[in-house]
């Protein structure tokens, strides 16, 4: 089997996942929500496993590089830490609800990487420019930040639909977790993402100095990394100085993320 076949199946497991704890939240059971973290957990190691595989069959074809270096390989790892972290926060919180929402973003990003015709999976040999370690700290950087950002949105989508319901409802929605949890935990992994955002840009920077001399060039994905970056310093910023809660700082997730996608899918399409 191999690594290409691997992550394809992998990309359902994901689907699984997210469809266990979608049923585990609609019908208030313990047993799907079970079955999702069990799925989860088998998708976050075929996702590793997967890597690693393509890492060997790099060398195997005498390119041996680094399974980081294209659409392709980057949605894949964008998937795995989106499915570690989660399970992290999971565990942490002993919440599966935040599965329904978070999950989704893992399989649509695999299912994008496998699925999509404008995709290759071919391991290729690497431009000189991209023969850096820099490049390789830069993109787990980043790709960290991102995965913390889109738990972070996905929550922060939670926010929304709890917001204005009484616990004594009993709908759908109001078996989400209370907004303060929501808010604070959604502060919690901007802060976490910032970090490593904030780290991708500058391993990004020494990269770009040791490939071509400069720094910072204001090319488009340069340009939006640091609106991204702007816009969940301002959430950091507002939520310290001002005390921002609630609906402000889900806007701003939202707004982040939304970011995060244009920076990395959208500037090429300009």
């Amino acid at each position: 089997m191999t690594s290409s076949q691997l992550l394809s199946i992998i990309t359902f497991i994901y689907g699984a996942a997210a469809f266990a704890y979608l049923a585990a939240w609609v019908f208030k059971k313990e047993l799907p929500g079970k079955i999702g973290t069990g799925l989860a957990l088998l998708a976050a190691t075929g996702n590793l496993l997967g890597i690693l595989l393509r890492w060997k069959e790099s060398y195997d074809l005498g390119i041996g590089h680094a399974p980081l270096s294209n659409l392709y390989e980057s949605l894949t790892f964008f998937s795995l830490t989106i499915g570690v972290l989660y399970l992290y926060v999971e565990r942490r919180y002993k919440n599966r609800v935040i599965g329904a929402f978070a999950m989704p973003l893992a399989f649509l990003a695999m299912a994008y990487a496998s699925l999509s015709p404008s995709i290759s999976d071919r391991i290729q040999p690497l431009l000189p420019a991209l023969k850096s370690n820099w490049l390789i700290a830069h993109v787990i950087a980043c790709f960290i930040g991102y995965a913390a950002f889109a738990i972070a949105f996905g929550i922060s989508i939670m926010f929304f639909l709890r917001r204005g319901e009484s616990n004594e409802s009993g709908g759908l929605f109001q078996r989400l977790p209370a907004e303060p949890v929501l808010d604070e935990l959604t502060h919690q992994l901007v802060m976490f993402g910032f970090l490593w955002l904030t780290a991708g840009i500058i391993t990004g920077a020494v990269w770009a100095n040791s490939a071509w001399g400069r720094y910072w060039g204001w090319d488009p994905k340069e340009t939006w990394s640091f609106i991204t970056w702007l816009i969940y310093a301002a959430l950091l910023h507002f939520r310290l100085m001002r005390g921002w809660r609630g609906k402000r700082i889900a806007v701003l997730s939202v707004v982040g993320f939304l970011a995060v996608l244009f920076t990395y899918f959208g500037v090429n399409l300009l």
